[in-house]
């Protein structure tokens, strides 16, 4: 039986280790964007008290994390095994063609280019090294998600562990940054998040059975190695 998944029980930090930092510095709404800026592209009402955080939290799941946000960090993640330098640019192109995300747009490019950068160290690596030039360049974004999942590969990090992460810490980041408007305790927040949390090891571990055998294999043409 699987062991049911208890935020409440420790801090993102506690489940994470040594990565924690990435997953906070990536990971968060914190510094990524307000809660106003996103309430209208999820028509839902504006944050003033628990029902509505709530209710902001299930469409924020239900219509970006879930079906856009973690698939995200699982294709560039894969793109990434496989040295798939064009599919990730191309793929980094594509989500800047999605409304919804729009309001995350700034905010997202600049938490994504910062990580970017952060790697440079490891320009030994072709993939990132290309990546980063064409970011420059200006023909690619950066997505901290697409950052986040690259990452996640370069170090060689479990895929379900680093979606979890992310899931967790950006619903916490969320929570957090209103938990001071609405002066709500400790114990609101953690049953918040723990509630909120609860359905993203099924919704992981739907998304990574839909990953065929040969992750990465492009449908026509070779992908370009790096």
């Amino acid at each position: 039986m699987r062991t049911q998944f208890q935020p409440a029980l420790g801090e993102p930090a506690d489940w994470l280790g040594d990565w924690h930092p990435l997953v906070e510095q990536l990971g968060s709404a914190n510094g990524l964007v307000a809660l106003s800026q996103i309430t209208s592209v999820l028509d839902t009402r504006p944050v003033h008290d628990t029902v509505t955080l709530r209710a902001f939290l299930r469409e924020y799941h239900r219509q970006v994390l879930v079906p856009i946000e973690l698939p995200a960090i699982q294709r560039a993640y894969d793109h990434a095994n496989h040295q798939e330098l064009r599919e990730l640019i191309a793929f980094d192109r594509e989500l800047a063609e999605k409304e919804i995300l729009k309001p995350f747009a700034e905010p997202s490019r600049r938490v994504g280019q910062t990580e970017l950068l952060k790697l440079r160290p490891l320009r030994d690596q072709r993939l990132l090294r290309r990546y980063l030039d064409t970011v420059q360049r200006g023909e690619a974004q950066a997505w901290h998600t697409l950052v986040y999942g690259v990452t996640l590969s370069l170090y060689s990090m479990p895929l379900r562990q680093g979606l979890l992460g992310y899931g967790c810490q950006t619903t916490r980041g969320f929570i957090y940054a209103a938990a001071r408007s609405l002066r709500l305790s400790e114990t609101i927040c953690r049953t918040m998040l723990e509630q909120h949390c609860a359905s993203l090891p099924g919704a992981v571990d739907a998304l990574l059975a839909q990953r065929p055998a040969e992750v990465g294999v492009a449908t026509t043409g070779t992908p370009e190695r790096v």
